[in-house]
């Protein structure tokens, strides 16, 4: 982990905090990259939850970085850029704005707190990463197809009744709300949850954009194994690699 992103744990239960408030949260090569690894730590772990949160009262985060884009926005995504089959809950405060609302968007449940703002712009800016498209899954297509296009503001109330949100709460109390929900779930059966998070994940359609990351995300996995440096290492030698299957 970095200090730009921090993973504890206790009750089986894991809290992911993105620590940027200075810069409202904006992500950038390394906030990205420790998400990923934050992904992987979960589902390595004994916890059965996480919880994600960001530092700071006015934004959960405010996207990508504009001064330090990162390189491949899904590698911070649950279940796009790491596989989790532990459920994750999101708490969210003030502005969530393009790359962060699509972490969220990847969160199976979301607490928002009464003065959260939810964003996507780049319609406007002219450039997207199209992960936002999978929100047709998610949410109903109309209101999707409004969200992505027209780059308005969502708040707590109007993302509660499109289905963006579980539940609002007063600014203040979502990371509770967050924690009395992952308290149940880390206290339920294991299996059961998992097994329903992954067959509920294989019932979602995917988007192009979507299945191309998970895609990439495994063939990266492959091309940065032990046996890919060994393949790389064997034929500059001009012999037969050794390969161990990892």
């Amino acid at each position: 982990m970095t200090e730009l992103v921090t993973y504890t744990s206790k009750h089986h239960v894991a809290t992911i905090t993105i620590n940027r408030a200075d810069r409202m949260n904006a992500l950038n090569e390394e906030v990205i990259l420790a998400l990923q690894a934050a992904w992987q730590r979960l589902e390595n772990s004994d916890d059965r939850v996480a919880v994600l949160t960001a530092a700071g009262d006015k934004a959960f985060s405010v996207g990508a970085d504009v001064k330090d884009a990162p390189k491949e926005m899904w590698q911070g995504v649950p279940s796009i850029g790491a596989q989790t089959s532990k459920p994750v809950i999101a708490a969210v405060k003030g502005w969530c704005i393009g790359g962060s609302y699509v972490i969220v968007q990847m969160c199976d449940l979301v607490v928002a707190a009464d003065n959260t703002r939810f964003k996507y712009p780049e319609a406007q800016l002219g450039f997207t990463g199209g992960l936002i498209a999978s929100a047709v899954a998610r949410i109903p297509h109309k209101v999707a197809m409004e969200f992505m296009l027209l780059g308005e503001d969502f708040d707590a109330h109007r993302a509660l009744a499109a289905g963006m949100v579980n539940k609002v709460v007063p600014t203040g109390e979502e990371e509770a709300q967050a924690q009395a929900w992952a308290k149940i779930l880390a206290n339920s059966a294991p299996l059961v949850v998992q097994g329903l998070k992954e067959f509920s994940m294989a019932t979602l359609n995917k988007s192009p954009a979507e299945a191309g990351a998970v895609a990439r995300d495994q063939l990266l996995g492959i091309k940065f194994s032990d046996d890919g440096a060994e393949g790389r290492k064997a034929f500059g030698e001009k012999r037969t690699p050794a390969f161990m299957g990892r």
